[in-house]
């Protein structure tokens, strides 16, 4: 089994260096890069495929990309074998943070610069990550929050349900110290905390529907996630609710949190910022392919200030999300409306 996986994976990438799985090259580009993508089951993985390809393309590098279907041997094997290829750079979002290690000190070792994108690793150096600034999420959802509940009730008080991811997940818990940090200030806010385990929605839909028999004033819910919003509404709509009753925040951009503001069961959703996450790396990467340094310091990423800090890690870009209201929802900016921002972007000097 192991050989003829190992021949599939060959042959796959020989796909590759054909052009028959990204988009064909220029005729002239600085060379390849490779993305290693956990998986393309989910729309936020397929359109940072498209993101990472058309800005990496904007400052001259070719990107193939090649899946590991959420495998964590497939995806070790992809490391190991795109080393001996000898590319640019290899661009990563790690399907296991632990077991990509090696893989990683391979190629740096190699001289072949790692990035780490969205996930972010941080037990062993990289030459860039670009990441989510997921505390920031936290204090922008808070300060959404803060506005929903003075224009409802006068002033920043009443009952919020929150309904975090799984409690093992770094994500989750960020976006809940961020939230609950800048919540501190108001006395009159009672904040019930609820984890949906493993993420899934059908936990998060049996938490609201409990909460919702056991608080009946909950004033607002914050998910922590777009896909637990669905299961957040069927659970209200069950209890009799009317859009708008209850309010709801949610964050990550996805197209479903977008559709449930249309529909004016949600108010905010907080972008998880995947089309600056994949700027930054095309920004980037003239002077981390080059070994050059990069300095501290805040720069701008598709109009988001974004900050760069140097890590034990290695250079690190967190950049904030940005809130989508009713006001904003149809702007292609927002990657839940799955329509890649068409200007370039530039190489920071």
């Amino acid at each position: 089994m192991f050989k003829l996986s190992r021949r599939i994976l060959m042959a796959g990438i020989a796909m590759a260096l054909a052009g028959t799985i990204t988009a064909p090259a220029e005729a002239e580009t600085k060379g390849k890069v490779y993305y290693l993508v956990p998986t393309l089951l989910d729309e936020f993985q397929t359109e940072s495929v498209k993101a990472l390809e058309k800005f990496m393309k904007d400052v001259g590098y070719e990107t193939v990309t090649l899946n590991a279907d959420n495998k964590t041997d497939v995806q070790q094997g992809q490391i190991n074998d795109v080393i001996n290829l000898k590319p640019k750079a290899i661009i990563l979002a790690a399907v296991d943070f632990e077991a990509l290690k090696p893989g990683i000190e391979k190629a740096m070792a190699a001289g072949i610069p790692v990035i780490e994108f969205d996930r972010q690793i941080t037990s062993t150096k990289s030459a860039f990550t670009s990441v989510a600034g997921t505390v920031e999420i936290g204090y922008v959802a808070a300060d959404e929050i803060q506005k929903l509940l003075k224009a409802k009730k006068g002033s920043v008080k009443g009952k919020i349900l929150q309904v975090l991811g799984d409690p093992g997940d770094p994500y989750t818990l960020d976006i809940q110290k961020g939230f609950e940090a800048k919540m501190k200030a108001f006395p009159d806010v009672t904040i019930i905390s609820k984890p949906a385990m493993q993420w899934e929605a059908s936990n998060a839909g049996t938490i609201v529907n409990d909460q919702i028999l056991a608080n009946p004033d909950i004033d607002l819910i914050f998910v922590h996630a777009a896909h637990l919003s669905v299961a957040a509404v069927a659970a209200l709509e069950g209890k009799g609710k009317k859009p708008g009753e209850v309010m709801l925040v949610s964050s990550n951009g996805a197209p479903v949190g977008l559709d449930l503001i249309r529909k004016g069961w949600q108010n905010v959703e907080v972008e998880q910022p995947l089309y600056a996450q994949a700027a930054a790396v095309a920004m980037f990467a003239d002077k981390i392919i080059n070994k050059q340094e990069i300095k501290a310091g805040k720069v701008k990423v598709l109009g988001l200030e974004s900050e760069v800090t140097i890590e034990a890690w290695g250079p690190n870009i967190k950049i904030p999300g940005a809130a989508i209201s009713k006001a904003n929802v149809d702007e292609p900016k927002f990657w839940g409306n799955l329509k890649a921002p068409t200007e370039p972007v530039k190489a920071v000097e």
